[in-house]
């Protein structure tokens, strides 16, 4: 007898699997043959085989939701396996998204390594970067900037310090006004007060060295700078010489549509002197069109796997219509993600909640598919229905121009086009939700 309640919170589409817990472990589905290639094995091997002594820096990208962020944990996890101290974190707990600098960025980096060997039981001195902090944090409370901030030194301060700057932009901007000049100076001293002295330490305990890596950077907006920049550009192209100074290996997420739709490509390749790598869609069809057995089946087995964790993958297909009303039905909800993690979980989490029994309804699957296309389109004008033309026929981005670009990473970022990759290269679709509006095929 399935747990509905407990199949429901199994499908909860903003959770990340964690791959170190066990019971996360059940869930996980391993995406990567049929995906093309093996990211996490690639960062992994990068770090742990050909540049373990060495600082790297990685590039990682997809689509939001598409599953970087368990991957990420998965890396994490490896890397641990093979001896690294890695800190993980969430850029958008500590940054405001649509107002990031490079000297927050590092400033949070600061503080989340420091913060992570304290946990550890390993104390460093950072003396020179947070006396100078302290130092200005003073004058400003002096003229009631930061009333009641406490200016002592130390990862609990310099917590403190970003929670205040995310939250409030008077303070972003004193700050970043007074570090900003200084960042060349404030990644030296984390390289020599931080960073050096804690790889050493870590090195004393038979550990590797130490990875850093910073989740969710690809979801900062593509606002403009003061200097027209869209914020992405302005951080991961003219500020990539900065972001990749620091000495441990470091992991950037970036933005899909910076690598997809941006002139300055190339110019990231050779500045942080490494292959962005992007995590595709799970192909749900092929390149022409066919399903994609392969990459149905790894779908319905993440589908089948939150309802029975604990079952042979093989015992669970057994079961598919004591969930469903047919096996079908479960095909259809697959096809409809186009391959996207948690555009399934979603639709299948509000599939439970708005049925609340089981076996869970074809006719109700289709409302909420309806309900799903009615909201896409919503944003969708008539240029845009044309472009989607182009990549629905073409199955490839078309050459676009400076005016079109925007548009284009708008398709992307809102998911109305995909991305997969197969034995010839990186390839582009459809979201299927979209396959069956009428403005497609006029």
């Amino acid at each position: 007898m399935i747990d509905l309640r407990k199949f429901f919170q199994a499908t909860n589409p903003s959770k990340t699997l964690a791959i170190e817990n066990a019971e996360d472990r059940k869930y996980y589905i391993d995406f990567s043959n049929i995906r093309g290639q093996n990211i996490v094995e690639t960062l992994r091997d990068n770090i742990a085989i050909f540049s373990s002594e060495q600082p790297t820096c990685g590039l990682f990208t997809g689509h939001i939701g598409c599953g970087k962020s368990t991957e990420l944990l998965r890396l994490k996890a490896e890397l641990q396996q093979k001896g690294f101290h890695v800190v993980y974190f969430e850029s958008d707990q500590d940054l405001e998204m649509g107002d990031i600098d490079v000297s927050d960025i590092l400033l949070t980096i600061a503080y989340r390594v420091t913060q992570s060997l304290e946990d550890t039981g390993l104390a460093l001195k950072t003396r020179s970067l947070l006396e100078d902090i302290r130092e200005f944090l003073e004058a400003l409370q002096s003229i009631q900037i930061v009333p009641g901030f406490k200016c002592a030194v130390g990862p609990v301060e310099i917590g403190e310090i970003t929670a205040q700057a995310k939250a409030s932009p008077k303070l972003r901007d004193r700050l970043r006004g007074y570090l900003e000049p200084r960042t060349n100076q404030i990644i030296k001293s984390i390289n020599e007060e931080l960073l050096e002295p804690a790889i050493a330490m870590l090195q004393q305990q038979g550990k590797q060295g130490l990875v850093v890596i910073i989740d969710n950077l690809d979801r900062v907006d593509f606002s403009p700078k003061p200097s027209g920049r869209p914020q992405p550009e302005y951080l991961f192209v003219d500020r990539a010489t900065q972001l990749r100074s620091l000495h441990c290996h470091v992991i950037y997420t970036i933005p899909l549509a910076l690598l997809r739709f941006s002139d300055d490509f190339k110019v990231i390749n050779e500045r942080f002197m490494t292959d962005p790598l992007v995590l595709p869609m799970v192909p749900v069809r092929l390149r022409n069109g066919q399903e994609n057995e392969a990459g149905m089946e790894l779908m319905r087995q993440m589908v089948l796997a939150r309802a029975f964790p604990n079952d042979d993958p093989a015992l669970r297909l057994n079961y598919i219509t004591d969930i469903f009303d047919t096996s079908e039905t479960l095909d259809r909800l697959c096809r409809a993600s186009g391959g996207h993690v948690r555009n399934l979980l979603r639709a299948l989490n509000k599939w439970i909640k708005k049925e609340r029994q089981l076996p869970l309804s074809r006719a109700c699957l289709e409302s909420i598919l309806q309900d799903e296309r009615n909201q896409f389109t919503l944003g969708i004008v008539q240029s845009d229905w044309e472009l989607l033309r182009q990549v629905s026929q073409r199955k490839k981005v078309p050459m676009v121009s400076d005016e079109q670009r925007p548009r284009y990473q708008k398709l992307l970022r809102n998911l109305l086009v995909l991305e997969y990759f197969d034995q010839e290269g990186p390839w582009f679709d459809v979201n299927p939700i979209l396959m069956e509006a009428e403005e497609l095929h006029l």
